[in-house]
């Protein structure tokens, strides 16, 4: 049975120029075991860079970095996940989005405090909530009957068709609680990592 790993590495940067090397920690985590049952993965790598913003700065100022990975079952029915963001303040909310790269598109799944389709507005972690480093969520969610809403790519599109074909992408957003909004790293509310989902076995 093949193993998939991650391997994030985390440095502290020096303050000036004659400070040694700065020194720097490694987690290794493992992701999903993938057989011979039918089961397959789809995953992204999220960064500042990949957000559609055009405010200054722009959330590619940001030092955060993230992994999303998506075990779909050989149905095609059922997706086990792990999400993890490092290096990131004041994490309020990570979802699918529908949409292609580089335009914003809508919500079509929740990861971020919880997962479900649509929560009420409002259910988002609280602003302000500080450093975050390592897995951000994780669970399984129905992918059964779910579509991406109908502004992304009109009606009918599933959601699992548009996460294979590189039509959705992982977003977490933070937020200071103080305004104005998107002053920095730790304030981008619109997302301040992003990245787009594929198959990895296609």
């Amino acid at each position: 049975m093949l193993k998939r790993w991650i391997v994030l590495a985390a440095f502290i940067p020096g303050c000036t120029a004659d400070q040694p090397t700065p020194t720097g920690f490694e987690v290794s985590l493992p992701l999903y075991a993938q057989g011979g049952n039918g089961d397959f993965n789809i995953g992204t790598h999220l960064t500042g860079d990949e957000e559609v913003l055009t405010t200054s700065p722009h959330p590619s100022v940001s030092l955060a970095t993230g992994q999303a990975i998506f075990r779909i079952n050989a149905a095609g029915t059922s997706a086990d996940f792990r999400l993890i963001a490092s290096n990131i303040n004041n994490v309020t909310q990570a979802h699918i989005h529908c949409g292609l790269p580089g335009v914003n598109g809508p919500i079509a799944m929740w990861l971020y405090p919880e997962s479900e389709i649509g929560p009420p507005p409002g259910d988002a972690a609280p602003s302000g909530a500080g450093p975050h480093d390592g897995v951000l969520a994780s669970g399984t969610f129905s992918l059964a009957g779910v579509n991406c809403p109908e502004a992304a790519f009109g009606a009918g599109v599933t959601l699992l068709a548009a996460m294979r074909d590189g039509r959705t992408y992982v977003n977490v957003h933070t937020n200071d609680g103080v305004a104005p909004i998107s002053t920095g790293p730790g304030d981008f509310p619109i997302g301040e990592i992003r990245g787009r989902l594929d198959d990895r076995d296609q």
